[in-house]
């Protein structure tokens, strides 16, 4: 977490959005809504900024390193900016067994980055992750932290980059 970090200052809405995720919880523990406010910060800013962590510390009362505990540990809140696609490929040992790492080698291959890497264009970025939880349909992968894609052989992954440059913003 970086203390030379620019500062951010959470709009009106983004606050009233903080205060309905506190309102769900016992007010002493407020700071269980800690992953919401991470994840409202990230579709406001894009990503979670170590200022934008001291900002949710602060609304709920925790030390910031609590809140950077959180965002490191889960790949949904992006540290730095990403694509307008986000590719998370799992890599453990199930979808290892079934091809994973071929097809987040395939991935980056196709998209000419490395892994952790963005696209020149700012369209895709490919990330290597934990366990997706669906174990069966290995090598899966997660697009923009939503969308679960299953039995991702190389024509498979060809096919999707095709429909997501398609469907681009």
């Amino acid at each position: 977490m970086s203390s030379t970090a620019p500062a951010w200052a959470p709009s009106a809405a983004t606050l009233e959005r903080f205060a309905r995720e506190v309102a769900k919880y016992p007010a002493d523990q407020k700071q269980s809504a800690v992953m919401a406010c991470l994840a409202i910060v990230q579709l406001e800013l894009g990503c979670v900024s170590g200022a934008s962590e001291k900002v949710v510390a602060d609304y709920l009362g925790m030390p910031p390193i609590a809140v950077h505990e959180v965002t490191t540990f889960y790949n949904m809140y992006n540290q730095q900016p990403v694509g307008q696609f986000k590719l998370n490929v799992c890599t453990n040992l199930p979808c290892q067994l079934r091809d994973g790492q071929h097809a987040l080698e395939h991935l980056c291959h196709r998209l000419g980055v490395d892994e952790g890497g963005t696209t020149t264009d700012g369209l895709f970025t490919v990330q290597k992750s934990e366990c997706l939880g669906a174990c069966a349909d290995a090598p899966v992968m997660l697009v923009n932290d939503r969308q679960m894609v299953s039995f991702m052989t190389d024509a498979r992954i060809d096919e999707m980059l095709e429909t997501l440059k398609a469907n681009k913003a």
